[in-house]
C-alpha cells in the first residue's frame, strides 16, 4: 500500500489553482477564450519599457502568458499576504483575458 500524498498546499500550487479556477470561469463566460492556452511563467523573459508585465499576450497562438513572480511578489506593502496574494492572482488573469478580448475587466461577467 503506497502512503498517502501530501495536499498540494505549496505556493506554486496555490497559484496554479487560484489561475486554474479563475480561467474556468472565465472561459463559461466567454466564448472567445475557450481556445485560448492560459500558462504560467516566472518572470518576463523580455525587457519592459515601463513596468514589469504581469502578462503577456500572444493573439498569434492563442495563448495568455502569466508570470508568477511578478504578479506575487510586487504587491504593495503590508498587503504580502495570502488573501491579498489570490486577489491579485485573479485581478492579472481577469485583466489579461479581457485585453484578450479588448473589452474591460469589470465587463467580464455572465451577465454579458
Amino acid at each position: 500500500m503506497r502512503p498517502p500524498l501530501a495536499p498540494l498546499d505549496g505556493r506554486l500550487d496555490r497559484f496554479d489553482l487560484t489561475v486554474g479556477t479563475a480561467v474556468e470561469f472565465l472561459r463559461g463566460t466567454w466564448p472567445e477564450l475557450q481556445d485560448v492556452r492560459f500558462e504560467i511563467g516566472a518572470i518576463p523573459a523580455f525587457d519592459a519599457a515601463d513596468a514589469v508585465p504581469r502578462w503577456y499576450l500572444d493573439r498569434e497562438n492563442r495563448r495568455i502568458v502569466l508570470f508568477r513572480l511578478p504578479i506575487e511578489r510586487l504587491l504593495p506593502p503590508g498587503h504580502d499576504d495570502a488573501p491579498h496574494r489570490r486577489m491579485a492572482i485573479e485581478s492579472a488573469v481577469f485583466r489579461a483575458a479581457a485585453e484578450y478580448v479588448g473589452r474591460e475587466p469589470w465587463d467580464l461577467g455572465h451577465e454579458h
